[in-house]
């Protein structure tokens, strides 16, 4: 890791493994990526399967801005590392709330900057989960790392209130972005200082090895092989309640903060004084570990696109940085570890953390903006809450300009190269069915394409189901896969026959083409009645 990482986490935020899947038709390349409606990345265990499961948030903006927090982009290296000592790992992605269900059946839930804040019923299932035996990592950064301009950062969305907006969440936003889903039964608590003992601070300090390490005897093993943590322009946390958490990596003694912090930056010169970098939790049957930096989990893989501005991210080597790695796995480890105890003065010979000395700016209820936020005006056109206003590339891109000559009134990537246009009747009708027409052209010649076609209304549920060349009917309503084949000019057309599942919604829907789970193709505003 370099400070290079943070001078352009300044010029994304003041401050994901391979290029963007491609789709070649044709000979040119169209950027295409996935959005919550495609599934969900996964590892599988490797070598011994040890039964546990890992899962990755991608439902709070883990893509927004510089970040790439996904476990085939640029925690692909964290991801792997746990797959090869036998874990299971998953991402999680949806477009609706996070609930109970979603983490019930996982050992390990990690949620790495959360950009978008979490509403109270999300707060109560993590809360709940974790009372019942589940674990969760929250990954943080410094203050004011707000990636997508919503003027909410990782921390914040933590520990469950904006510095200086308490009283209302939606301090600054324009009418649209208050009423936005997003932000909709957003309030604010102490949420993480009361129910985990512990609160992120609002610091921001500059390039750092936190070679303060607890022993791995008043650690619960998990500093084991760790000398050092980097942190490259990250914050500390508060012990609040020494009972529910405890510190085991801190920083040197530094009056170093970071270059473009918003404040003082250091709170009480460094040390043990300045709070854990690094510190875990016992609550009920379960657990929870905390970091104030992303940096050392990242690795130099991103995936994705900037969906403010198209452009390429540039992540770097963290988690192979000091004993970063090490840490990381560590933690899960312990994370995934049943005990019996629930409380930290429960367990013998551990000695407890005292209370982190607060300043008077750090109180929740009267805190104050130190500068008007968002850090930079976003790109004309942009908006955060919106993934219509994406550009290509990014996660959550729904396809390019609309029109250019599509008779179904979609949308097709620029550049594709395929010529993809898709026909039927303006309006369906549900439980009847309908024919479209497909039609590709600039396919290579004589050549067999598998595409597959969905139907789905908001919050994503399938609704469309395609007839089989045999003419029996899919059980299930949900993409399904057909073929075309291209004559010797490299032109092909597919007649299908859909029909809309009867307990479909009225009102509208999207239809979308994909190619190996890419899209070529989607309208937008598709009619039912």
């Amino acid at each position: 890791m370099k400070l290079a990482n943070k001078l352009l986490k300044l010029a994304l935020a003041t401050a994901l493994l391979l290029p963007p899947s491609s789709l070649w038709m044709g000979g040119n390349q169209a950027v295409h990526a996935e959005s919550a409606l495609d599934p969900a990345p996964v590892i599988a265990a490797k070598g011994t399967p040890n039964g546990k499961k890992v899962l990755f948030d991608n439902t709070h903006a883990q893509t927004a801005g510089a970040a790439d927090w996904v476990i085939d982009g640029a925690f692909s290296d964290y991801g792997n590392a746990l797959a090869n000592i036998g874990y299971y790992v998953k991402e999680l992605r949806k477009t609706t709330p996070i609930n109970y269900d979603d983490l019930k059946d996982y050992d390990v839930f990690i949620t790495a900057e959360a950009n978008v804040p979490f509403k109270t019923y999300e707060q109560d299932a993590m809360l709940e989960y974790v009372q019942n035996g589940g674990s969760i990592f929250f990954i943080a950064d410094h203050y004011n790392a707000d990636r997508n301009k919503n003027r909410w950062d990782g921390s914040e969305s933590f520990n469950g209130y904006r510095r200086g907006a308490w009283d209302n969440p939606a301090k600054g936003m324009n009418a649209e972005e208050a009423a936005s889903p997003a932000m909709k039964d957003v309030k604010s608590s102490d949420w993480l200082g009361t129910n985990f003992g512990v609160r992120f601070r609002y610091n921001a300090l500059g390039d750092i090895t936190a070679n303060n390490i607890v022993s791995e005897e008043q650690a619960f093993g998990i500093t084991k092989g760790v000398k050092g943590v980097a942190m490259h322009a990250g914050a500390t946390m508060a012990i609040l309640d020494p009972k529910k958490a405890k510190g085991i990596v801190y920083l040197p003694n530094t009056s170093t903060k970071w270059a473009n912090a918003v404040d003082q930056g250091v709170y009480n010169g460094g040390g043990i004084a300045e709070g854990p970098f690094v510190s875990v939790s016992k609550v009920g049957a379960g657990k929870a570990a905390f970091i104030g930096d992303s940096s050392p989990v990242e690795d130099a893989t991103p995936k994705y696109k900037r969906e403010e501005t198209g452009a390429t991210k540039t992540t770097y080597d963290g988690f192979k940085e000091v004993d970063d790695g090490v840490l990381l796995v560590n933690l899960v480890n312990w994370l995934s570890t049943k005990e019996s105890y629930t409380s930290f003065d429960q367990v013998d010979g551990l000695q407890l953390d005292q209370p982190t000395q607060l300043l008077a700016i750090e109180n929740p209820q009267t805190s104050t903006e130190p500068q008007s936020e968002p850090w930079a005006a976003p790109s004309a056109g942009y908006k955060w809450y919106d993934p219509t206003t994406y550009k290509a590339g990014s996660y959550g891109y729904t396809g390019g300009s609309t029109g250019g000559g599509n008779p179904g009134g979609g949308t097709t990537d620029p550049g594709a190269g395929a010529g993809i246009t898709m026909t039927h009747l303006a309006t369906l009708t549900a439980g009847q069915t309908f024919q479209v027409t497909v039609k590709a052209t600039s396919l290579t010649p004589n050549s067999t394409v598998t595409l597959q076609l969905g139907t789905y209304v908001t919050g994503g549920t399938q609704v469309g189901r395609v007839q089989k060349d045999d003419g029996t009917w899919p059980t299930d309503y949900n993409y399904h896969s057909f073929n075309v084949t291209a004559d010797a000019k490299g032109e092909a057309t597919k007649v299908l026959t859909v029909q809309i599942n009867s307990t479909a919604p009225a009102g509208s829907a999207k239809m979308r083409l994909r190619k190996d789970k890419s899209t070529v193709y989607q309208e937008d505003n598709v009619t039912i009645q």
